[in-house]
C-alpha cells in the first residue's frame, strides 16, 4: 500500500514510477516589459522581451518565440523518442514551427501555428514508416496538443544518398509528402 506523503497541506500517494505524476516547474521575473525565466532543471535563465511592435527591446526571445520553441523542442523529443523505440534510424531532423498573430475583439491570438519537420532518411525504404511516425509525433506531442489554435502539419521527408568513394552525400527531396 502507498504511503502517504504530506506536503504543505496537501496529501500525495507515493506510487510507483510510471503513475507519479511529471512535475515542472518554471519561474519568472521582470522590471516592466523584460525578464528572465528560470527552471528547476536548467542551469541557465532564458532572457525575455516583450515584442518590439509593444515596446520591447530588439534581440531578445518574446514569449510568442518561446510558445513556437516549446512546440518545435517537444515535437523534436517526441520524434525522436518514438523512432528510437521503432528503430527508426535517421540522418537529421529539423523542425520548423510559424505562428501568425491576429487581432480580434480587442486581443491578439495565435491563428495559425503550422509545425514543418524536415526529415532526412538514410534509406529510402523508410520513407512509408517515418512519415507514420512523423504523423504520430505531431498527434502525441504535448505542448501542442495543449494549444487552442490546431496546428497546421505540413512534413517532408527527404532521403540521403551518397556517391563516390569520398562519401558526398547529396540530400533528395521527394517535396511534402
Amino acid at each position: 500500500m502507498p504511503l502517504p506523503v504530506e506536503t504543505q497541506g496537501v496529501e500525495l500517494r507515493q506510487s510507483a514510477p510510471e503513475a507519479d505524476p511529471y512535475r515542472v516547474l518554471a519561474c519568472s521575473s521582470s522590471s516592466g516589459k523584460s525578464g528572465s525565466l528560470m527552471s528547476d532543471c536548467a542551469i541557465t535563465s532564458i532572457q525575455f522581451t516583450a515584442p518590439p511592435r509593444f515596446g520591447g527591446a530588439e534581440g531578445s526571445w518574446t514569449p510568442e518565440d518561446l510558445l513556437l520553441a516549446a512546440i518545435a523542442s517537444c515535437y523534436t523529443t517526441t520524434f525522436g523518442a518514438l523512432a528510437e523505440y521503432s528503430q527508426l534510424k535517421y540522418f537529421d531532423l529539423a523542425v520548423e514551427v510559424r505562428g501568425t498573430l491576429r487581432k480580434a475583439e480587442r486581443r491578439y491570438s495565435f491563428g495559425e501555428i503550422a509545425i514543418r519537420p524536415r526529415l532526412i532518411l538514410m534509406d529510402g525504404k523508410e520513407e512509408q514508416r517515418a512519415l507514420r511516425l512523423l504523423q504520430k509525433a505531431a498527434a502525441t506531442c504535448l505542448v501542442s496538443r495543449l494549444l487552442s489554435a490546431e496546428p497546421a502539419f505540413e512534413p517532408q521527408v527527404q532521403i540521403l544518398q551518397w556517391q563516390g568513394a569520398a562519401g558526398a552525400g547529396n540530400i533528395h527531396s521527394r517535396g511534402a509528402v
